[in-house]
Protein backbone atom coordinates (compact mmCIF):
# COMPACT_ATOMS: atom_id res chain seq x y z
CA UNK A 1 0.00 0.00 0.00
CA UNK A 2 1.24 3.24 -1.25
CA UNK A 3 1.41 6.50 1.51
CA UNK A 4 -1.23 8.00 -0.88
CA UNK A 5 -3.62 5.20 -0.42
CA UNK A 6 -3.09 4.85 3.50
CA UNK A 7 -3.95 8.06 3.81
CA UNK A 8 -7.05 7.63 1.90
CA UNK A 9 -7.64 4.39 3.84
CA UNK A 10 -7.47 6.36 7.31
CA UNK A 11 -9.80 9.50 6.11
CA UNK A 12 -12.12 7.01 5.21
CA UNK A 13 -12.13 5.13 8.29
CA UNK A 14 -12.19 8.30 10.32
CA UNK A 15 -15.03 9.23 8.21
CA UNK A 16 -17.42 6.07 9.07
CA UNK A 17 -16.30 6.62 12.69
CA UNK A 18 -18.07 9.93 12.68
CA UNK A 19 -20.99 8.58 10.75
CA UNK A 20 -21.33 5.87 13.48
CA UNK A 21 -21.11 8.25 16.03
CA UNK A 22 -23.86 10.58 14.68
CA UNK A 23 -26.10 7.79 14.10
CA UNK A 24 -26.08 7.03 18.05
CA UNK A 25 -27.59 10.60 18.50
CA UNK A 26 -29.86 10.91 15.47
CA UNK A 27 -32.10 8.09 16.36
CA UNK A 28 -33.82 9.88 19.33
CA UNK A 29 -37.28 7.62 19.96
CA UNK A 30 -40.60 9.42 18.74
CA UNK A 31 -41.89 11.76 21.31
CA UNK A 32 -44.92 10.90 23.09
CA UNK A 33 -48.57 12.52 23.30
CA UNK A 34 -47.03 13.48 26.70
CA UNK A 35 -43.62 14.62 26.66
CA UNK A 36 -41.84 16.45 23.35
CA UNK A 37 -38.11 16.73 23.40
CA UNK A 38 -35.19 17.61 20.94
CA UNK A 39 -31.77 17.40 21.54
CA UNK A 40 -28.06 18.73 19.70
CA UNK A 41 -24.79 17.37 20.31
CA UNK A 42 -22.10 19.99 18.76
CA UNK A 43 -18.34 18.20 19.10
CA UNK A 44 -15.48 20.36 18.90
CA UNK A 45 -13.72 18.24 16.61
CA UNK A 46 -15.40 15.52 14.03
CA UNK A 47 -15.23 13.02 17.15
CA UNK A 48 -15.98 13.72 20.40
CA UNK A 49 -16.97 12.87 24.47
CA UNK A 50 -20.61 14.07 23.94
CA UNK A 51 -23.71 11.90 23.68
CA UNK A 52 -27.62 12.20 24.22
CA UNK A 53 -30.09 9.37 23.99
CA UNK A 54 -33.79 8.08 24.15
CA UNK A 55 -35.82 5.56 24.15
CA UNK A 56 -39.12 3.91 24.70
CA UNK A 57 -39.73 1.47 27.68
CA UNK A 58 -42.64 -0.40 28.77
CA UNK A 59 -45.66 1.00 30.24
CA UNK A 60 -45.52 3.82 27.55
CA UNK A 61 -42.62 5.12 29.10
CA UNK A 62 -39.51 7.04 28.08
CA UNK A 63 -35.97 6.81 29.46
CA UNK A 64 -33.52 10.11 28.15
CA UNK A 65 -30.24 10.26 28.97
CA UNK A 66 -27.00 13.00 28.36
CA UNK A 67 -22.97 12.13 28.86
CA UNK A 68 -19.88 13.47 28.77
CA UNK A 69 -17.07 11.66 28.66
CA UNK A 70 -13.00 12.99 29.96
CA UNK A 71 -10.66 13.99 27.29
CA UNK A 72 -11.48 15.18 23.40
CA UNK A 73 -11.58 13.64 20.20
CA UNK A 74 -10.82 9.72 19.42
CA UNK A 75 -10.04 8.65 23.20
CA UNK A 76 -13.31 10.56 24.48
CA UNK A 77 -15.62 9.02 21.21
CA UNK A 78 -14.63 5.32 22.35
CA UNK A 79 -15.18 6.37 26.18
CA UNK A 80 -19.09 7.70 25.37
CA UNK A 81 -19.60 5.09 23.01
CA UNK A 82 -18.62 2.37 25.39
CA UNK A 83 -21.33 4.21 27.98
CA UNK A 84 -24.16 4.24 25.22
CA UNK A 85 -24.01 1.06 24.62
CA UNK A 86 -23.62 -0.44 27.83
CA UNK A 87 -26.54 2.07 28.71
CA UNK A 88 -28.56 0.86 25.85
CA UNK A 89 -28.06 -3.06 26.91
CA UNK A 90 -29.10 -2.03 30.40
CA UNK A 91 -31.95 -0.20 30.02
CA UNK A 92 -33.38 -3.23 27.81
CA UNK A 93 -33.07 -5.02 31.37
CA UNK A 94 -34.10 -2.38 33.97
CA UNK A 95 -34.66 0.82 32.22
CA UNK A 96 -37.28 1.80 34.57
CA UNK A 97 -34.89 1.74 37.28
CA UNK A 98 -32.23 4.33 37.10
CA UNK A 99 -30.27 3.17 39.87
CA UNK A 100 -29.61 0.01 38.79
CA UNK A 101 -28.99 1.22 35.34
CA UNK A 102 -26.42 3.47 36.40
CA UNK A 103 -25.00 0.95 38.73
CA UNK A 104 -24.91 -1.66 35.67
CA UNK A 105 -23.35 0.79 33.40
CA UNK A 106 -20.68 2.10 36.04
CA UNK A 107 -19.58 -1.28 36.67
CA UNK A 108 -19.30 -2.05 32.32
CA UNK A 109 -17.28 0.88 32.32
CA UNK A 110 -15.05 0.22 34.76
CA UNK A 111 -13.61 -3.02 33.79
CA UNK A 112 -13.50 -1.41 29.90
CA UNK A 113 -11.99 1.81 30.47
CA UNK A 114 -8.17 2.70 31.83
CA UNK A 115 -7.82 3.90 34.98
CA UNK A 116 -7.16 7.66 34.37
CA UNK A 117 -10.90 7.63 31.72
CA UNK A 118 -14.39 8.58 33.43
CA UNK A 119 -17.47 9.73 32.15
CA UNK A 120 -20.48 11.31 33.53
CA UNK A 121 -24.17 10.30 32.72
CA UNK A 122 -27.50 11.76 33.62
CA UNK A 123 -30.34 8.81 33.25
CA UNK A 124 -34.01 9.66 33.94
CA UNK A 125 -37.25 7.95 33.08
CA UNK A 126 -40.44 10.08 32.27
CA UNK A 127 -44.18 8.38 33.03
CA UNK A 128 -46.90 10.12 31.30
CA UNK A 129 -49.42 8.27 33.93
CA UNK A 130 -48.05 10.31 36.91
CA UNK A 131 -46.33 12.75 34.97
CA UNK A 132 -43.15 12.31 37.36
CA UNK A 133 -39.25 12.16 36.09
CA UNK A 134 -37.30 9.27 38.29
CA UNK A 135 -33.51 10.20 37.91
CA UNK A 136 -29.92 9.20 38.75
CA UNK A 137 -27.12 11.20 38.40
CA UNK A 138 -23.24 9.80 37.83
CA UNK A 139 -21.47 12.92 38.28
CA UNK A 140 -23.09 15.10 35.56
CA UNK A 141 -23.46 18.72 35.34
CA UNK A 142 -27.14 18.93 37.28
CA UNK A 143 -30.12 19.33 34.97
CA UNK A 144 -33.27 22.11 35.84
CA UNK A 145 -36.68 22.02 35.37
CA UNK A 146 -38.14 25.63 34.46
CA UNK A 147 -41.51 25.80 35.70
CA UNK A 148 -44.30 27.04 33.70
CA UNK A 149 -43.98 30.18 35.77
CA UNK A 150 -40.36 31.26 34.56
CA UNK A 151 -39.04 29.85 37.87
CA UNK A 152 -35.85 26.94 37.88
CA UNK A 153 -35.87 23.66 39.94
CA UNK A 154 -32.31 22.18 40.15
CA UNK A 155 -32.23 18.55 39.81
CA UNK A 156 -28.83 18.33 42.30
CA UNK A 157 -28.68 14.68 43.12
CA UNK A 158 -24.95 12.73 42.10
CA UNK A 159 -23.28 10.54 42.75
CA UNK A 160 -19.16 9.46 41.68
CA UNK A 161 -18.50 9.60 37.64
CA UNK A 162 -18.77 6.37 35.67
CA UNK A 163 -15.92 4.08 36.14
CA UNK A 164 -13.96 5.21 38.82
CA UNK A 165 -14.92 3.05 41.36
CA UNK A 166 -16.27 -0.55 40.61
CA UNK A 167 -18.33 -0.67 43.33
CA UNK A 168 -20.38 2.63 42.81
CA UNK A 169 -23.97 2.95 43.86
CA UNK A 170 -26.06 5.61 43.10
CA UNK A 171 -29.46 6.31 43.77
CA UNK A 172 -32.76 7.19 42.64
CA UNK A 173 -34.61 10.75 42.78
CA UNK A 174 -38.02 11.48 42.13
CA UNK A 175 -39.19 14.93 41.16
CA UNK A 176 -43.01 15.59 39.81
CA UNK A 177 -43.84 17.35 36.70
CA UNK A 178 -46.82 19.55 35.69
CA UNK A 179 -48.14 20.58 31.72
CA UNK A 180 -45.82 23.51 30.62
CA UNK A 181 -42.91 22.29 32.74
CA UNK A 182 -39.41 21.49 30.58
CA UNK A 183 -36.37 19.82 31.84
CA UNK A 184 -33.37 21.17 30.32
CA UNK A 185 -29.76 19.10 30.51
CA UNK A 186 -26.42 20.45 29.12
CA UNK A 187 -22.97 19.12 29.19
CA UNK A 188 -20.10 21.31 31.12
CA UNK A 189 -19.14 22.72 27.31
CA UNK A 190 -22.18 24.39 27.06
CA UNK A 191 -22.17 26.41 30.87
CA UNK A 192 -17.86 26.64 30.77
CA UNK A 193 -18.15 28.50 27.14
CA UNK A 194 -16.65 32.14 28.04
CA UNK A 195 -16.63 35.38 26.09
CA UNK A 196 -14.13 37.74 24.73
CA UNK A 197 -13.33 39.01 28.31
CA UNK A 198 -13.09 35.53 29.51
CA UNK A 199 -16.09 35.19 31.53
CA UNK A 200 -18.18 32.39 31.62
CA UNK A 201 -21.97 31.48 30.57
CA UNK A 202 -22.91 30.01 33.44
CA UNK A 203 -25.60 28.72 34.88
CA UNK A 204 -26.98 32.00 34.91
CA UNK A 205 -26.47 32.06 31.03
CA UNK A 206 -28.13 29.07 30.31
CA UNK A 207 -31.19 29.41 32.74
CA UNK A 208 -31.67 33.29 31.47
CA UNK A 209 -31.76 32.24 27.66
CA UNK A 210 -34.02 29.37 28.42
CA UNK A 211 -36.23 31.75 30.11
CA UNK A 212 -36.51 33.80 27.54
CA UNK A 213 -37.48 31.28 25.16
CA UNK A 214 -39.51 29.45 27.03
CA UNK A 215 -42.33 29.81 25.04
CA UNK A 216 -41.01 27.97 21.95
CA UNK A 217 -41.60 24.16 21.45
CA UNK A 218 -38.96 21.69 22.76
CA UNK A 219 -36.62 22.09 19.22
CA UNK A 220 -37.31 25.47 18.90
CA UNK A 221 -35.64 25.98 22.24
CA UNK A 222 -32.56 23.59 22.13
CA UNK A 223 -31.69 26.57 18.74
CA UNK A 224 -32.81 29.33 20.48
CA UNK A 225 -30.27 28.17 23.44
CA UNK A 226 -27.14 27.02 21.27
CA UNK A 227 -28.02 30.64 19.71
CA UNK A 228 -27.50 32.65 22.60
CA UNK A 229 -24.37 30.44 23.67
CA UNK A 230 -22.78 31.44 20.25
CA UNK A 231 -24.19 35.19 20.20
CA UNK A 232 -22.11 35.42 24.43
CA UNK A 233 -19.14 33.03 23.16
CA UNK A 234 -18.77 35.09 19.27
CA UNK A 235 -18.75 31.42 18.23
CA UNK A 236 -16.02 30.33 20.00
CA UNK A 237 -16.15 26.77 20.88
CA UNK A 238 -13.62 25.21 23.05
CA UNK A 239 -15.20 22.21 23.88
CA UNK A 240 -17.91 19.52 23.10
CA UNK A 241 -21.33 21.37 23.84
CA UNK A 242 -25.01 19.03 23.84
CA UNK A 243 -28.28 20.13 25.09
CA UNK A 244 -31.03 18.03 25.69
CA UNK A 245 -34.39 19.46 26.55
CA UNK A 246 -38.01 17.72 27.08
CA UNK A 247 -40.98 19.15 27.76
CA UNK A 248 -44.54 18.00 29.20
CA UNK A 249 -47.28 18.54 26.61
Amino acid sequence: MTSEELVVDVSQDWAGACDVQQGFMHCLAPALDALSYGARCRQLRELGGDCYDSLHLPGNCVAFAIGDASGKSLPAALMIANVQSSLRTAASFAGHDPAAVLDTVNRQVNASCLADRFATLFYGVFDPATRTLRYANAGHNPPFVLRRDGSAAWLNSASFPLGIFRDSRYEETTVQLQRGDTVIAYTDGVIEAVNQSGEEWGLDGITKAAVQSKAKDASELVDALFASLDDFSRGRQTDDATILVARVQ
